[in-house]
């Protein structure tokens, strides 16, 4: 007898988990009294999950050298504004933003509606309503509604943020009057916890330090998103279900 596909996926899944976990349970009974065991070096462009980093770049240009000259066009040194300006360069974003907000709501709302409507005299048709209605119809009560409603809430907010944090972000596109447009992406996995942290918008290049750096009050249109993913991020969250029913449960 063949089981249903669920079975069979179900049991499918077990089974790579006790793999799983027995690949684990052997390496950490292999590390007691040593430890982990340090990777080796290795070429990483050898690995099998190596890919490649392909990045916005600015347009080739033609190099010209003179002979009876110190300097050489395109040169990233002697005297020269090591600001980012070009497409692919890099430059340090720096983010303090200190956000807090309290709003407090409250609405109260009351509606009764009636409607009532007779017809007593409707060019004789009104006669007619006893021959489709046998048990009979009394003509001066004929629509009677009424409606009513009452809403009452309250909300409260009372939220504080704060981000203190330094990435370094790539130009990836200029705008025809100037402005850079930058995209900056940060992670860092600690464990089983994935922190990420994005920014994204358009600068001038005035406003870029000496140092080559900017800071979020001077980047227009930005853009950020800090967050984690993770073990610790799942179980913070409702699963699934709950989410489901939270939207589509009418009441």
């Amino acid at each position: 007898m063949q089981l249903p596909r669920f079975y069979r996926h179900a049991a499918a899944l077990s089974l790579a988990a006790m793999l799983l976990s027995g690949c684990n349970l052997l390496t950490r009974l292999s590390e007691v009294g040593d430890g982990p065991e340090i990777t080796p070096i290795v070429n990483p462009t050898k690995q099998p999950s190596y890919r490649p980093v392909s990045m916005p770049m600015p347009t080739p240009r033609a190099v010209e050298r003179n002979a009876n000259s110190l300097w050489r066009p395109g040169a990233r040194a002697f005297f020269r504004d090591q600001r980012a300006n070009e497409v692919g360069d890099i430059l340090t974003v720096r983010l303090d933003i200190a956000d807090s907000a309290a709003l407090a709501n409250t609405t109260s709302r009351t509606r009764n509606d009636s409607e009532d409507g007779d017809v007593s005299a409707l060019i004789g048709i009104e006669q007619e309503f006893t021959k489709v209605l046998p048990e009979g119809i009394n003509p001066a009560a004929t629509v009677s509604l009424g409606t009513q409603h009452a809403t009452e809430g309250d909300g409260e907010i009372d939220r504080e943020e704060e981000i203190s944090v330094t990435l370094a972000a790539i130009i990836t596109q200029i705008l025809p009057n100037g402005n850079l447009v930058i995209f900056g992406r940060q992670e860092v996995r600690v464990n089983y916890e994935m922190r990420e942290m994005m920014v994204t918008g358009v600068v001038r290049r005035e406003d870029i330090d000496y140092n080559n750096t900017i800071s979020h009050e001077k980047i227009a249109e930005m853009r950020v998103a800090y967050g984690g993913r993770g073990t610790l991020s799942d179980l913070q969250q409702p699963r699934y279900g709950t989410q489901l029913i939270d939207i589509l449960f009418p009441f």
